[in-house]
Parts: structure tokens; C-alpha cells; sequence
């Protein structure tokens, strides 16, 4: 595989189904790989190498693939769900794909719309699921809402995390003309057959590139030895491929209008669904906040009860005191009027009142609790 797309082994490790990678497309000298998703593959500019192939989703994949290449139009919706998407990319641009784009930016178009589809189709259960918990949890706070919550925000958490990194995947592509134009894979692949066939009758003699570099063989290729020889052809076919690859990379530079839209479509597709989990996270955000104003609020509450509380227990000790008093064992006269202990209990409970109230009132100007 390696040597048949000329890949570095770094790259075919992004496709490994054993391992969590983030979402990534790469465009190589000979291939373009490709990791969105549950699409993971290897496009040429004659084939698709797909991993795990026996994938639902990567056989709808596949289909859709088929359907596009023997229709001959890449204006068609990836499924039911994903027919809005498809408006709204071609409401844009005001018309769908061009039919004569090649096959590797077919394949790359289809996997960019399987990808988005799926982020948007998930984005949009998760709304689905949030709001409706949401509003109840603003109604009723309770554990399990509370757990609920809390599973629903990290979900949100980690598809926002996922939708943004391809977002800033697409956004790179379209930053850099130069890996746009690496991605022309069919315009070099012809290019490079044109040059070996064209190279056939040329001399090995007098080879120069548009960089400087220069070959040339010996005057008498009797006198090189085949090694020579042999090392001589391999390095000036190196050269003609550098050659050929540079004149590639500068033509498609001035002409990746096709791709750049191709991408531009996406990224507004896919920046959609990031503003739907954006605000999503907001309305999460806006309903934390709204269920602290009401826990502080109970809080406060519960704050001037345990302050009423504790003023009346003062009050009560007052009267516990007065009353602890004259209930010692004292010689005193005043014990011996018929009346006294009424006086002394209505007089106590007055004063007792009187103390309650000023604190009361004393609350209410420094604003403790509203009475």
C-alpha cells in the first residue's frame, strides 16, 4: 500500500480503525488521505482504498459513490436526512457541482458530505433531546435532571470537539493553495504519463529542469559501467518526476477555483451545525446560571429563617433568664404579693416583644430580609 501511493507509514496510521484520530485530510504526491469520521480511506485519481468496508456506514458510502460516478453528477443528496444540507450548500453557490470535476474531488466530496451529514444529524438529536431536559430542569431542579444534564453537556462537549475539528480541517485546506493544489491528483497523473511518453525519444544528454537541476550522461555510454547506467536513469526519472510534479503544483495553484468551492460549500455546511452546537451550549450555559439565581436565592432564604430563628431563641433566653432568676431560693417580699408572678411574666413577654421587633425593624433598614 505504501509503495503503490507512495504514503509514509505516519499516514496509513491515521486510518487504523484501532485508533481514535481526529478528523484529517492530507494530499500527497499520489493520493489523498482522508479520515472524517467513520470514512476512512485512501483516494487516487483512479480508485478509493477503503478501510473497514463491510462498515454500514462506509457501504453507503460506497453506493452513493457508484450512483454519482454512473449518473455523472455530484448533485445528488447523500440520504433523506441530509437533503437540507444540500439546499442550503447549493442555495450558496447557486448551483450544485460541475460534472466535470475529477474523480478523486468526487470521492472527497462525497465523504465531506457523509461527514457533515452525520455531525449535523447528530447535532440536531442532541437539540432534540436538550431542550425539552433543559426547560424541565428550570421547572424542577432534582438529581436525576441534574444527571441527565450533566451526561447530555459532556456529549455536547465532545461533538462540538469533533465538528470543530474538521471545521478547522476544511478551513486549513482553503488556507493553503499549495495542499489544494497537491490534491489535483488526476491533472498530475496525466501530466506525468504525458511526460513519460513524451520522454521516450529524448536524449539523456543536455536534461535540465525549471529549478536548475541538471543531468547529463557520458559521452560514451560503452565506458559506464551498467551500474552507472542504471543509477544514472534512476536519478535523472527521480528529477523528470520532480520536474513534472513542480509544473503540476504551479498550474493547479493558479486554477483551484473548482476545489476551493468544493470546500467553501462544506465549511459553511459544517460551520451551521457548530453554530447550532454553539448555541446549544449557551442555552445549557443560560440555564446554569438561571438554576444558581434560584438556588442562591433559596439559600438567602433559608439565611433570614435561621436569622429569625436565632433572634427568637434570644428573646426566649431573655425570658428564661428572668424567670431563673426569681425562681431562686431568696428571701424577698416581693415573692409574697398574690399578683407578683402574673406582673412579672406579662412584663418579661412585653419586653421580650419589644426586643423582637427592634431587631425586626433593624433587618429592615440594613435590608437583611424584606418584611
Amino acid at each position: 500500500m505504501m509503495r503503490r501511493c507512495d504514503l509514509p507509514a505516519r499516514d496509513l496510521r491515521l486510518l487504523d480503525p484501532l485508533f481514535v484520530y481526529p478528523s484529517t485530510i492530507l494530499g500527497r504526491e499520489r493520493a489523498i488521505v482522508v479520515n472524517l469520521e467513520q470514512i476512512r480511506c485512501i483516494i487516487t485519481a483512479d480508485e478509493v482504498l477503503l478501510l473497514n468496508s463491510l462498515d454500514n456506514y462506509v457501504l453507503r458510502y460506497v453506493v452513493e459513490l457508484q450512483q454519482r460516478l454512473k449518473a455523472s453528477a455530484v448533485g445528488e443528496v447523500w440520504n433523506q436526512d441530509s437533503n437540507e444540507l444540500i439546499r442550503r450548500r447549493n442555495n450558496v453557490f447557486q448551483n450544485s457541482s460541475p460534472d466535470y470535476l475529477p474523480f478523486e474531488f468526487r470521492a472527497l466530496e462525497i465523504a465531506l458530505e457523509a461527514a457533515c451529514t452525520f455531525l449535523d444529524a447528530q447535532a440536531s438529536e442532541l437539540e432534540i433531546e436538550a431542550y425539552p431536559l433543559l426547560d424541565e430542569l428550570t421547572s424542577k431542579i432534582s438529581t436525576l435532571n441534574l444527571e441527565r444534564v450533566r451526561r447530555l453537556k459532556s456529549r455536547l462537549v465532545a461533538l462540538t470537539r469533533r465538528v470543530q475539528k474538521v471545521r478547522d480541517e476544511i478551513e486549513q485546506l482553503m488556507d493553503d493553495d499549495g495542499d489544494m493544489a497537491e490534491m489535483y491528483l488526476t491533472e498530475k497523473k496525466k501530466r506525468m504519463e504525458g511526460s513519460l511518453n513524451g520522454g521516450d525519444h529524448h536524449s539523456l544528454l543536455g536534461y535540465r529542469s525549471n529549478d536548475g537541476l541538471s543531468l547529463s550522461a557520458p559521452v560514451s555510454p560503452v565506458s559506464s559501467p551498467p551500474d552507472s547506467s542504471r543509477r544514472l536513469e534512476k536519478s535523472l526519472s527521480i528529477a523528470r518526476s520532480r520536474h513534472d510534479s513542480a509544473r503540476s503544483s504551479e498550474s493547479a495553484t493558479e486554477n483551484i477555483e473548482e476545489l476551493e468551492m468544493l470546500l467553501e460549500a462544506y465549511f459553511v455546511v459544517i460551520d451551521s451545525t457548530l453554530n447550532k452546537l454553539t448555541s446549544l451550549k449557551e442555552y445549557i450555559d443560560d440555564t446554569e446560571d438561571f438554576i444558581n439565581i434560584q438556588l442562591d436565592n433559596v439559600r438567602n432564604q433559608l439565611i433570614q429563617f435561621e436569622l429569625l430563628l436565632t433572634t427568637a431563641t434570644f428573646v426566649v433566653a431573655i425570658f428564661g433568664v428572668v424567670a431563673g432568676i426569681f425562681g431562686m431560693n431568696f428571701e424577698i417580699d416581693f415573692f409574697e404579693k398574690p399578683g407578683a408572678f402574673k406582673w412579672v411574666l406579662t412584663i418579661t413577654g412585653v419586653c421580650g416583644l419589644l426586643v423582637f421587633l427592634a431587631f425586626l425593624w433593624f433587618y429592615k433598614r440594613r435590608r437583611l430580609m424584606p418584611l
